[in-house]
């Protein structure tokens, strides 16, 4: 086992009242995929802020490597002196760091790199200080959030981005599938310390429930061993005093942990309350169509009926809250009709969170200003009860939002979404900031609801565990504004994709003449038959994929090396340049020993 490169031993920090971190620990070692994960407040950022040296513990044990580079992803960056943002990206770059990774990162993160830092929206300073930390490839990767304001593109890109990177990763995420691809060790953090699982975010839940059930039998078998001993002390024959003294103090001592033990932080307890019942019939469109300076919407109709959950995904910028905001009337199309059904009472979480005031306390945000009161589900509940619900304490009701971390923001919109009557919910990118548990709440909720849903959401496993159909873009590497609905979440979407797109491809193949099939090779000689060099091909084809692909893992295997960077970065990059290569050359291996097989299937009739 490689030494550690960070160790975090036995850390105490407390703001106040109850510490934050009391023991926690985090090893890093080269190669390291390390998920924190963790309730809303339980320290994982702060945590991870310790890591990098960025706060400091009140007591415990801080390593760091010497000679370790350690990036964090900065939730509000500074760009303060910085004209553009391919100067900010730059700035992280150490001597020998190569400036072209600044470019290719800005790239696929959609960013040119000359915005004026100062003109940036929320997502895309995030884009932007992703781009800085990953451009060094630091020995330690610390990404808290990642994946908020990304496209699903870019998320996925991101998880092959981790995948090939040298550093050692530690990751902060509310996205399950982002967890599950690209972690290979899970620390979770719960009543201020951790725990540590060498396996991935997938085996997480499983081990986190087990855990809990043998602490609750422990628990319970305590609270008989101070029962028996409580009866021995009223009725057990006196012995020597020594020893009852000693047996006495160990009883204290028992109860001592009994009373003292803090159960895991509870879980979000609300029912959304739900309106009358609408119309059978909610939004009906008929060929709606927007443009700005493209078109966003080109014609599309669709029918949506109450009880259907439907998710509206795509790249950022296809323009998918437009067509959410025209299909609930909040936007007119260019052309064509949107009728509304009857009976709607709509609630709304915003993607921006734009209706929240920072100045406004908790209590007047959830009771809009009308006392102390509110109604949920026909029942006048006190506001501080109703907090409490959502995990919120009650002396946090004068609590100003701006005090507010994202987590608790996004569970405040919930609360004060859930208490009003509705049968249509609308939800643009409810997940942002959310922990796994309130998300499994949401989740829940989406999918009993009586009422009818129409959300938009980055988040793969959201959408596959809630939605009965999908909305995409027809062409999603490049939005042209038409948009296809496809039965089921997102894994469903995908799958009715790409088989429509494979009999797209072999109905345009059927259509060329066979001797356009392989410009480079000779077309058949004779009717059903192959060419001596087509079928040459298709012989040699896969012994010359499988070269290839030993090749390719033979330089994967010697890039894994943690050190090689260090000690020779020119022999790092040319075998990341011929890896480049190599994949390039399976890939048309690969497109050309398929049309040759397909083409042999078709003249075999």
């Amino acid at each position: 086992m490689a030494p550690p490169i960070l160790k975090l031993d036995d850390i105490f920090l407390s703001f106040g009242g109850a510490p934050l971190l009391a023991g926690a620990g985090l090893q890093v070692e080269p190669g390291d995929r390390i998920c924190l994960v963790g309730r809303n407040g339980s320290g994982k950022s702060t945590l991870m802020k310790i890591a990098a040296g960025m706060v400091e513990p009140q007591s415990g044990e801080v390593f760091r490597h010497p000679a370790a580079t350690i990036r964090y992803l900065e939730q509000a960056p500074d760009f303060a002196d910085f004209k553009t943002v391919q100067a900010y990206a730059e700035a992280g770059l150490g001597p020998g760091d190569d400036p072209y990774r600044v470019t290719y990162l800005l790239e696929h993160l959609g960013l040119t790199g000359q915005e004026d830092p100062k003109n940036l929206s929320g997502g895309e300073s995030r884009r932007a200080a992703l781009a800085r930390v990953m451009a060094p490839e630091p020995d330690i990767l610390m990404l808290d959030e990642p994946t908020n304001h990304l496209d699903l593109p870019t998320i996925e890109w991101l998880e092959e981005e981790l995948r090939k990177t040298r550093s050692a990763l530690v990751l902060i995420s509310h996205d399950r599938r982002f967890l599950e691809k690209v972690s290979t060790a899970t620390v979770w953090l719960d009543r201020g310390t951790s725990r540590r699982l060498d396996r991935g975010f997938a085996h997480f839940e499983a081990w986190r429930d087990e855990v809990l059930e043998a602490e609750e039998l422990e628990q319970h078998r305590l609270g008989k061993a101070i029962e028996r001993e409580e009866h021995w002390l009223r009725y057990g024959v006196t012995a020597r005093r020594k020893r009852n003294m000693r047996r006495l103090g160990e009883l204290h001592t028992m109860r001592s942990n009994y009373r003292g033990h803090k159960g895991p932080q509870g879980t979000v307890q609300a029912q959304i309350t739900e309106g009358r019942e609408s119309g059978k019939l909610v939004v009906e469109a008929e060929n709606i169509t927007k443009a700005y300076d493209r078109p966003i919407v080109a014609p599309f109709s669709i029918r949506v009926h109450r009880g259907d959950r439907i998710g509206l995904v795509g790249p950022n910028g296809a323009g998918k809250t437009t067509l959410l905001k025209m299909l609930i009337g909040q936007l007119s199309p260019d052309s064509g009709t949107v009728k509304l059904g009857t009976n709607l009472e709509i609630a709304t979480v915003d993607q921006k969170r734009e209706d929240l005031d920072p100045e406004e306390t908790l209590s007047h945000y959830l009771t809009d200003g009308r006392g102390e009161t509110l109604l949920v589900n026909g029942e006048q509940r006190h506001v501080a009860g109703y907090m409490k619900d959502f995990l919120f304490q009650p002396e946090q009701i004068r609590t100003p939002i701006k005090n507010l971390s994202g987590g608790e923001r996004a569970r405040l919109i919930l609360a004060r979404i859930m208490a009003k009557p509705s049968n249509l919910l609308i939800l643009d990118e409810p997940t942002n900031d959310l922990d796994i548990e309130t998300l499994d709440l949401l989740q829940e909720i989406v999918a009993s609801y009586n009422g009818t849903v129409i959300l938009v959401s980055h988040d793969r496993d959201f959408l596959d565990r809630t939605v009965t159909s999908t909305i995409a873009p027809a062409n999603p590497d490049a939005p042209d504004g038409r948009w296809i609905e496809y039965a089921g979440g997102y894994t469903d979407m995908l799958a009715q994709r790409k088989g429509a797109l494979e009999e797209r491809r072999r109905a345009e193949k059927a259509e060329k003449p066979k001797a356009e099939l392989n410009a480079s090779a000779e077309a058949p000689k004779g009717k059903g038959k192959l060419s001596y060099k087509q079928k040459f091909a298709l012989e040699n084809l896969p012994k010359e994929m499988a070269k290839t692909e030993a090749e390719i893992a033979a330089r994967e295997e010697k890039m894994a090396d943690p050190g090689l960077f260090t000690r020779d970065q020119a022999a790092f990059n040319k075998l990341a340049a011929e890896m480049e290569k190599l994949r390039s050359s399976l890939n048309k291996m690969e497109e050309e020993w398929l049309e040759l097989e397909m083409l042999r299937e078709e003249l075999e009739g």
